[in-house]
């Protein structure tokens, strides 16, 4: 053991090659290869950080080591639906392709998608695995993105400066364990593309100073900007940074300076240029989508900025900037650390303060957010400055340890840091601050004895002192992550694993599929936010940050619900909008005990079937400006009825009152409606009401999207059906339509509501369909309707009955890109009707084929190819002057 120990102390006594190098002029020479082994250190790094990552997950009992769901909020609502999709495309069991995803929001546009969520080169391993693992499946790919985060910062730090490898190993998984990747990028798989990108990045700016492998810069920027455009945006930005740090560091003359800039230049624009195609798609896709709600940045209070260095902290809203304790030790010290150069302290210091304000300030905070201020999280781009902490502390350590002054400089700002931090409310938990204290006192205790080191007795204290920085690292890292795994489930909606449900699921909707004829809804007690996605089907739902504006609007104005500010649409369980989407099939499923916000009521997975049109039909009316979505009114039930062509509801005059017996009054907001508000204890036993005269033996339907709780038609005709609805103000959720069963023989018809929260009741909330008449109207949308269609990736082919007259419609959201064309005729730009895709027809053509082209991809495409060619005019205009000079040598 003592041998053991020794060995350990000699790696860290013995100066690294080249130390007696002056530091100023070794930084002017042509940038030498480190001493250490990359591989090993990068191998290091990827180890130790696979290792804790699942040793947080085995403390906080998560999946896969525990029975807790780590599928918390996107997560398990986007990300792993889309990874299941993307699995199904690579078998050859989606519905659609590359262009469009006909499984979601009655058919969407997929490659904005494929480039937001899947075009990382890992994502591709999801084939490796079963279908009924899918969750496993991204869990694995979470931890190899973040181990090669990990090994490509190890893999930087040796090349900026020599040094030890295993040194710059543990560095290296400082770096990918920490507070972002633990708070946010393991629930968001996408961004971890950056956090690798942000290294490899900065060693292609390596590269440019010393003009050397070029076309491999250029295609290492193009992968970075395809796995995740979002955060290579942040991380070429900060590799920019660290570039123009580099070159003022190395004090080249002038010229040479900005040559190497001019390589940047162009490297970046090239490697850019060739992920055009995809990128541009992505740009396009938000220009279209539905816009949300518009944010204003607030930062966060200086303690709590302090707190989230420390370790054992989680909080949504604030920059999880937490490395490490020895990592932020090292990275405090270096401003006092002589043995670094003077130009160097003051380089990467100015640097690390600078990335810290640019967090805080508004403009600076558009700048790294590509200046839009995001929905979620505030500070997405937190992880490069865990990356420059990370790289300040190589350096002061790079030089030689810090010796007693430094590091208690460092100690003492530290001190003054908790000391700040435990204003915080984010350090009240009873465990943060014993924690931090805990790791700053070993992480202090062993750069100490490392720094006093003489004899080979010493040698074995430095061996004992890093295995106590490597025990402290380990347990701070494992006990932050077992944390934020343990406070997410708190503080956000969860879903489950792939399990019974789902599977049951799947087995019902293969067995009712009958696509393209008809489409087979997966239900309206969804289990997660792309619930066909997941378990098969074609469907309204939908959950996308790219759910385009005439989807939402539609939808919205047919009495659909939504959640996350209108880009998650909700299945809709409705007749009318059954029968204009040809909703042949749809499951009716029990609600998922996972969401937690109704009881389960115990019966099974069950399908119901109803005879619907065509996926294409014909309207005698013409398509226009009065068919677009702007001309919906304000009523769904009106709404539902002009894209059906049929009157087929009543809307009845309603009378409201609250549990009290009186009467309510009107929303105190821009929102139209009577309040409804829960019942106090003196009036607890009775409900609020709404009633109302409708033709008997009708079906009754209540929209109601700013109403939250249960709803339920008092008597026997409501055949065990319970409205169950969601809403929230300031508006991030609306509800769905609900039917809640038939009209009574006596046509009075009384509703109870059991909110569960303060809502409102608009004005013609209540609908009351005849079922007689939106049979006839399907009748005749079938007669006059497509005798044949055909679906493949983005195409529709629809054959036509002779002499077909009028507007052939679409069952489809007339999203952009889709072109179309009746008979022979030239394809020309889709009409809309109402929402949905309109072929004029004059009677002489009996087909339609629409074709879909995505926004952007042509004119990404055009770049792409410049870049391509550009990058080979290039290197060959490089090989011939090599060449040249190779047989003509200058004298």
């Amino acid at each position: 053991m003592v041998r053991f120990l020794e060995e350990y102390g000699r790696m860290w006594l013995e100066p690294s090659r080249g130390q007696g190098v002056n530091p100023i002029a070794r930084t002017r020479l042509r940038l030498s290869r480190p001493t250490g082994p990359r591989p090993t250190a990068a191998l290091l790094s990827a180890f130790v950080t696979v290792t804790v990552l699942c040793a947080g997950d085995i403390v906080a009992r998560s999946h896969p080591f525990g029975f807790r769901t780590r599928n918390v909020s996107d997560l398990g609502s986007q990300y792993v639906p889309f990874h299941a999709h993307l699995w199904d495309l690579l078998h050859g069991r989606a519905d659609g392709g590359l262009l469009v995803n006909w499984q979601s929001g009655f058919g969407a546009g997929f490659l904005p998608d494929l480039g937001t969520y899947l075009s990382s080169p890992f994502a591709l391993l999801v084939a490796l695995f079963p279908r009924d693992e899918i969750d496993l499946a991204v869990y694995v790919i979470t931890l190899l993105k973040i181990a090669s985060a990990g090994a490509a910062m190890a893999w930087l730090l040796l090349r900026l400066r020599p040094g030890r490898w295993w040194v710059a190993g543990l560095l290296g998984a400082s770096y990918a364990l920490c507070g972002w990747t633990l708070s946010a990028g393991v629930y968001n798989p996408m961004w971890l593309d950056g956090l690798l990108a942000l290294p490899l990045l900065c060693l292609v700016g390596e590269w440019t100073l010393e003009d050397r492998r070029r076309v491999l810069g250029v295609v290492v920027v193009a992968v970075a900007w395809i796995a995740n455009f979002y955060t290579a945006y942040m991380a070429t930005l900060a590799a920019g940074l660290v570039l123009l740090l580099r070159l003022w560091l190395v004090r080249h003359p002038w010229r040479r300076s900005l040559a190497a800039l001019g390589r940047a230049v162009v490297t970046v624009g090239l490697g850019v240029g060739l992920a055009a195609p995809l990128v541009a798609v992505v740009y396009f896709g938000t220009r279209h989508a539905y816009p949300g709600r518009v944010r204003e940045f607030t930062p966060r209070a200086t303690e709590d900025l302090l707190a989230r260095l420390l370790p054992t902290t989680y909080d949504f809203g604030s920059p999880a900037v937490y490395v490490g304790t020895a990592a932020l030790l090292l990275a405090l010290a270096l401003p006092f650390h002589r043995k670094v150069p003077g130009r160097v302290r003051l380089g990467w210091t100015l640097l690390v303060i600078a990335v810290t304000l640019s967090l805080q300030w508004g403009p600076t905070h558009l700048l790294w957010h590509a200046f839009t201020t995001p929905q979620g999280s505030s500070y997405r781009q937190t992880f490069v400055l865990c990356g420059l902490l990370v790289i300040a502390a190589w350096h002061a350590l790079s030089y030689g340890l810090p010796g007693t002054r430094a590091l208690g400089a460092a100690g003492g700002l530290l001190a003054l840091i908790i000391a700040v931090a435990s204003g915080s409310e984010l350090t009240k938990h009873p465990f943060t601050l014993p924690v931090a204290l805990v790791a700053a006192v070993f992480a202090l205790c062993g750069l100490a004895l490392l720094a006093r080191h003489q004899g080979g007795r010493r040698t074995v204290l430095a061996g004992l002192a890093v295995a106590l920085l490597i025990g402290t690292q380990v347990g701070e890292v494992t006990a932050t992550s077992a944390v934020a795994t343990r406070m997410r489930l708190g503080h956000k909606n969860y879903y489950a694993p792939w399990g019974e449900r789902q599977q049951r699921q799947t087995d019902v909707i293969a067995e009712a599929d009958g696509w393209p004829r008809y489409r087979t809804d997966p239900g309206r007690e969804q289990t997660v936010g792309n619930d066909p996605l997941m378990v098969g089907g074609q469907g309204a739902q939908y959950y996308s940050s790219l759910t385009s504006d005439v989807l939402t609007r539609t939808l919205t104005a047919l009495g659909d619900g939504w959640t996350s500010r209108g880009r998650n649409m909700q299945s809709l369980d409705n007749a009318v909008t059954d029968a204009i989407f040809s909703v042949g099939a749809r499951v009716h499923s029990p609600p998922d005990p996972h969401q937690g916000f109704f009881p389960q009521d115990g019966s099974q997975v069950t399908v119901s079937r109803q005879d619907v049109p065509p996926l294409a039909t014909v309207r005698p009316s013409p398509a226009g400006p009065r068919t677009n979505v702007s001309a919906f009114g304000p009523s769904p039930y009106r709404n539902q009825e002009l894209l059906l062509g049929t009157r087929v509801y009543t809307v009845p005059r309603l009378t409201v009152r609250t549990s009290a017996g009186k009467q309510p009054g009107p929303s105190d907001d821009e929102r139209p409606g009577l309040l409804i508000g829960v019942p106090g204890p003196a009036t607890a036993w009775r409900k609020p009401t709404i009633t109302a005269r409708c033709p008997a033996g009708s079906e009754v339907y209540l929209w109601a999207p700013h109403f939250s709780g249960t709803a339920r038609i008092a008597g026997d005709s409501a055949h065990g059906l319970t409205g169950r609805f969601r809403s929230d103000h300031p508006v991030t959720k609306i509800a769905a339509m609900q039917r809640l069963g038939t009209v009574p023989a006596s046509g009075r018809l009384r509703i109870d509501l059991s909110p569960d929260k303060t809502g409102l009741i608009p004005d013609g909330a209540v609908g009351c369909l005849d079922t007689a008449r939106l049979h006839t109207a399907v009748e005749r949308l079938k007669s006059t309707g497509a005798t044949k269609v055909s679906v493949s990736d983005g195409t529709i082919r629809a054959e036509l009955p002779p002499g077909s007259k009028g507007t052939a419609v679409v069952a489809a959201p007339r999203i952009a890109g889709w072109r179309c064309a009746a008979g022979g005729a030239d394809a020309v730009p889709a009409k809309q009707y109402y929402g949905l895709i309109a072929v004029p027809l004059d009677g002489s053509s009996t087909s339609l084929t629409c074709t879909f082209h995505p926004p952007g991809l042509r004119l990404g495409g055009a770049v792409g190819a410049a870049s391509l060619l550009t990058l080979i005019a290039l290197s060959v205009l490089a090989a011939v002057r090599r060449r040249r000079a190779h047989h003509h040598p200058s004298a």
